[in-house]
Order: structure tokens, then sequence, then C-alpha cells
């Protein structure tokens, strides 16, 4: 095989035309057909494994054509048509339907034959079965075919035995018979069917655990419930979004091994279906305003992994929150990325942490939960204010020291994220620019954090009280908010905006990106900077109609479907919204809102983790190997909400409600939402104007522009 040969045999596989599926630690890919076909990326993954690499109906020695499919939460449906059966002629008059459930690592696939023929129909259904126990990591890279496990064959089921796990397969009728051919296995049915009636089959699947890993998660979907959270709005599309967003960011949830009852979102199908520092904290983050059962679940699962001792291998280092958790050590064997199995290399879960612990308070999560997490808060102050801060100018900065870990460490983590305007990578260690406001914002909020829930006369980690510790933090933001000011401001053809890093030579890396959105509302700006920040990020260059651009159209290296350089990704387009609203830019903001919006329908209300906002007949482009669905993507539903009403808690015990005006989506109702334990609902009208229904008295419910 030739270089080129082997190069376009292991090509990261695309996703775009896929039906998925997923609960939990389980997901299950197929082609439109619902046939899951060997040789593929498709396959029914649990834990990280494949445990069907297989499953294939054909009816009288055909496979149906597909028609139609349809695919939300743990729910999947097909339709097809048995043209090889029926009545003569253009009309379809047999049909195929296919209806796929997860329930966790049990996958019940039900096939009904329906009849709309003039006399009794003869189908001979045949299913199809393997299994190989490919690792998701080896099949993102290409690497599509695993080592095939023999068919065990016993009753009328079907078992395989893989290295970690087993797959038992039932049947219900007993099929005539079960081959076993090449390490497939075959069930044969013999279905009768009368005119207008129907006959059915199902094929249920469950995966089992034979061998423990280091994250053993089930399926969280039955710990949270969003169930009264209903959306009506004027705009048509909004509702659905919202209701789609709700139902996938569910069945992403996963439970910790270590406390059951604490759930966090995975962040992604099927490349990153497990618990991801940043992912996850920003997950939590953003649906807050429906509770905080989801943040508590998350801070607590991270503060069990926060890190304790140095370790260049793993980037660990004594309060750091991890960047991810897999179930085995990560190897992508195309890459060389090679990661262990609690990965530390991440520049900014630390003070996302941090903010999702104040902000979880402020919503409601009780004072003895926010209590029994101080220590984890100030060994990540330890890390902020200490080692976090490597360089001699005492910014954030990242490099990998291992050889096989993230180049690049913030939330654009490709090799060639972090670019100049003439388009030249830049040169690590990095100092990216939100990660300084991020830890602004963080060490501003464990300010008052030590100081109203700490120990004033107890002794931190470091020795010192947390008065002292609290004093220390704001000091650093002070610092840190000043570097911003001094270091961070560039002048390009595209004028004065805040660069995307600095690079390993202290020089501002001057590429115009969405990281500069970040940095709005997080209290690291002056409002005429901030005002600047707003008018970049929504300039022309910078936002289409669907969505903000990660890279600028006028940037060196500009790719509309380039990873991280031109892309647009929900989660980003969603954070930057919710900062123009922070900051008091409504207007913006609402403009930025609607354009997420607006690429939603074009995914059927089920957002990628990113795409291409070049329009193509009036709709965004698929970025082909995008997760979907993906938690931060799904979250940013929240995100909408909390701009529309402009709601956010008032650090006081009150809550704001600033709706933009006039409002984005019409008149609008949500319900649903959640403060300080208590379920309210908030109607703005068309003009922007608030009422509240279902809060008790104690709180202050007011109108922020007032």
């Amino acid at each position: 095989m030739t270089h080129q040969q082997q190069a376009a045999a292991h090509r990261q596989p695309w996703l775009h035309e896929l039906s998925i599926c997923v609960d939990g630690n389980a997901t299950a890919l197929s082609a439109p057909s619902g046939d899951i076909e060997p040789g593929t990326a498709q396959g029914l993954y649990v834990d990280d494994v494949r445990a069907l690499s297989c499953l294939r109906v054909t009816v009288s020695g055909e496979a149906p054509s597909p028609v139609a499919h349809a695919a939300s939460g743990a729910r999947a449906e097909f339709l097809g048509s048995a043209r090889n059966l029926g009545n003569p002629g253009p009309d379809p008059s047999v049909e195929v339907h296919r209806t796929r459930h997860l329930d966790g690592p049990v996958l019940v696939e039900e096939v009904e034959v329906v009849s709309r023929a003039d006399s009794t129909v003869s189908a001979h259904v045949a299913v199809a079965l393997a299994a190989d126990g490919a690792p998701v990591s080896a099949v993102k890279a290409g690497h599509l075919w695993g080592s095939p496990a023999h068919p065990e064959t016993g009753g009328s089921g079907v078992r395989f035995v893989l290295e970690r796990h087993s797959a038992t397969v039932a049947f219900e009728p007993a099929p005539a018979r079960v081959e076993t051919a090449d390490g497939v296995a075959t069930a044969v049915f013999e279905l009768a069917v009368q005119p207008g009636g129907a006959a059915r089959l199902r094929v249920s699947t469950t995966v089992a655990r034979t061998a423990a890993s280091a994250l053993d998660a089930d399926r969280g979907s039955d710990a949270v419930t969003w169930a009264q959270a209903r959306v009506v709005a004027d705009d048509p599309r909004l509702a659905p979004l919202v209701a789609a967003a709700l139902d996938d960011l569910r069945h992403l949830l996963l439970r910790d091994p270590e406390a059951p009852d604490d759930v966090f979102a995975g962040a992604g199908t099927p490349w990153y279906l497990t618990l991801f520092g940043r992912d996850s904290l920003w997950v939590a983050r953003m649906m807050l305003p429906f509770g905080t059962d989801l943040a508590a679940g998350t801070l607590r699962a991270l503060a069990r992994r926060q890190g304790r001792r140095d370790d260049p291998a793993s980037a660990e280092a004594p309060g750091k929150i991890p960047h991810e958790l897999r179930r085995t050590a990560y190897l992508d064997p195309e890459s060389g990325l090679a990661l262990p199995p609690v990965y530390y290399g991440t520049v900014d879960a630390t003070a996302l942490w941090v903010t999702l612990l104040a902000e979880a308070r402020q919503w409601g999560m009780p004072e003895e939960e926010v209590r029994a997490l101080l220590p984890q808060l100030r060994a990540a102050v330890g890390w902020l204010t200490g080692v976090g801060r490597p360089g001699e100018d005492g910014l954030f900065t990242y490099l990998d020291r291992s050889g096989s870990g993230l180049a690049n460490q913030g939330w654009k983590d490709s090799d060639d994220a972090i670019r100049w305007r003439d388009g030249r990578v830049a040169q690590a260690p990095i100092a990216l620019v939100e990660a300084q406001a991020y830890a602004v914002e963080a060490l501003t909020h464990a300010a008052r954090l030590l100081r109203e829930v700490g120990d004033a006369e107890g002794l931190g980690d470091d020795g010192g009280t947390d008065a002292a510790d609290a004093t220390r933090a704001e000091e650093v933001a002070a610092q840190l908010r000043a570097a911003v000011a001094s270091s961070f401001w560039v002048e390009t053809d595209a004028g004065r905006h805040l660069a995307i890093a600095l690079d390993g030579s202290g020089a501002a890396v001057d590429g115009l990106g969405s990281n500069m959105g970040h940095v709005l509302g997080t209290g690291t700006l002056t409002p005429a900077e901030s005002a600047l920040v707003a008018s970049t990020v929504t300039s022309g260059e910078m936002l289409d109609p669907f969505g903000v651009r990660t890279l600028g159209t006028g940037n060196g290296g500009f790719n509309p479907i380039g990873y991280h350089t031109g892309s647009i990704w929900t989660h980003d387009t969603a954070i930057v919204a919710w900062g123009l609203s922070r900051d008091g830019h409504g207007p913006q903001a609402a403009l930025v809102a609607r354009a997420l919006v607006a690429s939603a329908e074009a995914f059927d209300y089920r957002w990628p983790e990113l795409y291409s906002g070049r329009p193509m007949m009036g709709r965004p482009a698929p970025y082909p190997a995008s997760c979907r669905p993906q938690a931060w993507s799904a979250a940013s539903a929240g995100v909408l909400v909390s701009v529309a009403l402009g709601l956010r808690p008032d650090g006081a015990g009150g809550l704001v409600l600033d709706p933009v005006r006039p409002a984005p989506f019409g008149s609008l109702r949500v319900e649903g939402l959640r403060f300080r334990g208590q379920s309210f609902a908030v109607t703005v009208d068309a003009d922007g104007r608030a009422s509240v229904e279902g809060l008790a008295g104690g709180f202050e419910v007011r109108d922020g522009s007032a």
C-alpha cells in the first residue's frame, strides 16, 4: 500500500449523515436506513468500545429502500420500503418501520413490516450481527476494522465476548434459525403479513462489563429532569429547539461511579462521551436557570479528581481541575496523541470550576454543599494565584511538556488554532486572552466566597487565612486585568481589537478570533473596551447569518470549515451572546442569538458541535466529523433563554430580569425555571415587558433596566 493509500485508509470518519442516539455511556451510530454497516464508524458503542459493528436487516434478500429517519435523545426511527414485495407498480405497498431505543447499555430494535398490498405477503427477514470491540480512539483515527469476535449461539440468542465487555442478543419471537459464518450471526424470521396488517420482531442487545476501567460511569438520564421546562414564543423555531436540546442533553448525562447520585454531562457523542472539565463545567453553568443539581454533581465529580501532585506526564498539579477522564488510556494511532486515563492538560478548567461554584451558590445550591467544597476551592485558588501562572509576567500559559499531550490547552485545542493575522501559527508557550479573563472572573468570585463562606480565622491550604487568600485573589485579578489592558490590544487592518493570545516571546498574536468574545461579561474590560469588543465581534468579518466565526474572514488561514480556523461553534457563539448580554449590549446580544437560532433549523433543531456558516442555498453546511449531539451545543439553548430574558442573580440574594428590547423572539414564555429551590415562569411581551409567576416573597425580582 502506498503512503497516499495509507493516508486515505486512515482518514477520520465523517458523521454528519448518520443517525445517532445516545443514553449515557452508550451510543448507536447507523446509516440513515437504520443499518449498522461494518467497516465504517457506525456501531453500538458502550464505554468507548464498539460492542456491535454490524446490525443489518434485509427483507426477502434485499435491504429496504430508505425513506426517512429521525433521532432525538435515546430514540431513533426509520422508515423504509420493501420494494421487492407487494403490489407491482411505482407505489410502495410494503413498509419497514424500525424503532431504536437505548436504555443505557441495552439497545432495543423493533422491526415492523406493514403491508398495504392486495394479498398476503410472505417476508423472509434476516438480521445480521457482528462485533469487533474496536476502541473509539482507533475508529476516530480511521482504523475502522477491529478484531472480529466469534458469535456464540445457544437457544435462540447470540453472544459476543470482547476484551472488557460481552454483548448478548435476544430475539422476540424466536427466529426460525440462527446461522453463523465469517464472524457474523444471522437470525432468520419467516413472516406472513395480511393485507392491512403488520408483523413485528424485536432484537435486544445487552452489553455488560466483564472488567473494570478507570471510569465505569453509567447513564444519568433519569437523575435530572427538566420535564417542567417549556418555551412558547412567537418565533416558531425556539420551542422545538429548546425541547430537542434538553432531550439530547439529558441523555448525555453520566453518573460519577464514586458517587452515583452525582451526575455530569458527557461532552459529546461519539468521540467525547465522558467527563471533560471545560465542557462539563460550561454545560452546567449554561443550565443553571433550570436548577443546580447538574452543577453540584459536576463540581463534586471534578473535585474528587482535583490535582494533588506534580506530574508532567499527565500535566497534573496541586489544585488543578482535570481536562478529561477516560475509561482507559487514550491513544490516537495516527497523530501520536497519548493521554493517561486522567489528564490535566487544560489552562482554564480550574477557573471555570471556581466560577461555577460561585454562580451555583447564587442560583440556590445549598450552603452546606458549597461549604463542603471549601478545601477544593482553596486548592483551586492556590493554583490560580500560584503555579498556574508560570511565566515571569504572571499570566496563565501552557506548554505540553510530555510530547504526547495537547499542543493547545484552551478550548481551541487543535494544533493550528492560534494564528497571527497573516496566518502564521503561534509558537508556545501560549497565554490565551480568554484564559486571563476567566481567571479574573474566577478570582473575583473566589474572594467573595472565601469571605462569605470561609473561615476568617482558620487556615487555608497555604497556611494563610481565608481572608488573606481572598485579598491575594483580588490582587491577582487586578494584575491580570491590567495585563490584558496593557499587552493584549493590537492594531491591524481590522482596527483596534484584542489579540487571541501572547506567544512564547510575549508578542501579541494579532489574529482576529472569537476568543475576544469570551472576555465579555467577566469583569476584565472597562465599559469603553467592552463596547469596542462588542462592535468587533459582531462586525461583518466575525458574524455571519448563522453565528460567530472562530477566525475572521480576513485572517490568513481562514477556512469556513476548519475546526478552529473559521468554522462556527454553537457554544462559542452562545458564550459571545451571553457576554454581550451580561455587559449590557442587549441589541448585539439579540443579533447573535437570532443567528444561532437560524442555524438550528438547518440541523433539525439538533445543534452539532460546529459547522460552516458559509450559506449553501440559505443554510449552513455541517462539519462532517462533528459530534452530534454535543453537550455544550445542546446547553446553548439555556443561554438563549438567559439572553432573551436578561436573567441573572444579582449576587445579593435577588434575581435580575432585564429583557432585551425589542424581544429577539417576539413574545416569549419560559416555564420550569428554578431559583433557590423555587420553580417559576417568566412571560415577556414583544416590547420586552416582563412578568414573573411562582416566586415567593423574600427574593427581589426587578427590571434591571429600571
